[in-house]
């Protein structure tokens, strides 16, 4: 198989274990409110997979350098199907051991989802595709996956049930593992970093995070984005719509045009990703992505303006995590990549559980309006940096140093 075809099948893989992990996301929250009836629980289940997740992400790195990306895909895809097939077999268990086995699930998923990362640069590489390119397809074929999947868990759930919905996952990681198994056969994935001690191993990826500007001024921006858009999602938009419009036809009209303009950014990115400066791009998309979906709720009761603001809003968004993942292949040392990328993802995720948490706290000791604006404006500040301070971005566009194999 030529590499350009294992590029498309390593794609094709990674969307496919999007689209089974999203359908989870849905159904076992669902199972747990059927089996117990405690929206609680449904929550404490979602922080017992994402908790996990973000650790085994950045635990995982060094772990990961031993095995070598394909392999640790390999593995981790075959493990994750038989933890979710435990949960969809296992209902019975209790509570407690559903917690146990969604946590295992979880931390497996992060160790899947990095490796598969891992393994874009070198595939791309040998087929010659620039890797901006691949980062923006990635993007968009992972906005694809999520807005399809959502619905479908819904419909699949009406017509059986959420535990049987789990084994959809199950057939997709299984899939993804033997097709990244059979097709996928990078060059070289495996660094000399392998030999390290494993906390040195660790410590060393921190230390290059905290010391390269470049890095440390995407990630901010990027953790912060991403606890204001939790922020608007899990909290802020239902309660707007719920005080201002007093219609829940309106929750859906706001979140479908955010998503609607995320995938239409996404694809557009995707075609125009080799013409834009890539640090500038990341720069505006972090400044529409962020505080003006906030302000616009803050300010305004127009449904039309704020799902205007909203698309715009989805659009801006949609070009920061091409932009970094590039930044993540081609400025970071290939010995390095594993635990600076799980570490970046890590921190990134981290700021989805943190959103939603802020936004209740914020909405109960202020209301609702004064939450929106104080945060509207602390977004803004810290979105507006990257354009204020470029000189970090200077070395995107500049040529890469020829790296010792």
């Amino acid at each position: 198989m030529t590499p350009r075809r294992g590029l498309v099948v390593l794609f094709t893989a990674d969307v496919l274990s999007a689209v089974g992990s999203r359908i989870s996301m849905v159904a076992i929250p669902w199972l747990v409110l059927v089996t117990t009836g405690s929206p609680a629980r449904m929550g404490l289940v979602a922080a017992a997979e994402m908790v996990p997740y973000i650790v085994a992400s950045i635990m995982g790195g060094p772990v990961i350098d031993r095995l070598g990306a394909r392999l640790s895909s390999i593995i981790a895809n075959l493990a994750s199907a038989v933890a979710v097939a435990a949960i969809a077999a296992t209902t019975e268990l209790g509570f407690a051991a559903l917690l146990l086995l969604v946590a295992v699930a979880g931390a497996l998923r992060g160790v899947a989802d990095r490796s598969k990362e891992l393994l874009l640069r070198p595939m791309a590489e040998a087929a010659e595709v620039a890797l901006i390119r691949v980062t923006s397809l990635h993007e968009a074929f992972a906005r694809g996956a999520t807005l399809l999947a959502a619905p479908l868990a819904g419909l699949l759930i009406y017509w059986t049930d959420a535990a049987s919905v789990l084994w959809i996952d199950v057939g997709t990681f299984v899939v993804c593992g033997l097709l990244v198994a059979a097709f996928v056969y990078p060059p070289d994935t495996t660094v000399e970093a392998r030999r390290d001690k494993y906390f040195r191993s660790l410590a060393v990826g921190f230390s290059f995070v905290r010391r390269d500007a470049l890095l440390a001024t995407m990630l901010i921006t990027t953790f912060t984005i991403n606890i204001f858009a939790s922020a608007s999602t899990a909290v802020f938009i239902p309660l707007w719509v719920a005080e201002v419009l007093g219609s829940p036809a309106g929750l859906g009209l706001t979140l479908g045009a955010f998503s609607a303009g995320a995938l239409l950014g996404s694809i557009g990115f995707a075609v125009l990703a080799t013409k834009v400066p890539r640090y500038l791009t990341f720069a505006v998309g972090a400044f529409i992505g962020g505080s003006p979906r906030l302000l616009v709720l803050g300010l305004s009761d127009d449904l039309v303006l704020v799902m205007a603001v909203t698309f715009l809003s989805g659009i801006g968004i949609a070009a920061i995590n091409p932009v970094f993942g590039a930044v993540l292949y081609e400025h970071v040392p290939k010995d390095l990549q594993a635990r600076v990328i799980g570490l970046v993802a890590a921190t990134s995720f981290a700021g989805l559980p943190l959103g939603a948490l802020l936004a209740g706290e914020l909405v109960t000791a202020f209301g609702l309006i004064p939450a929106l604006i104080g945060s509207g404006i602390a977004c803004l500040i810290v979105s507006v940096y990257p354009l204020l301070h470029r000189g970090p971005g200077k070395v995107l566009d500049a040529p890469a140093p020829a790296e010792a194999v």
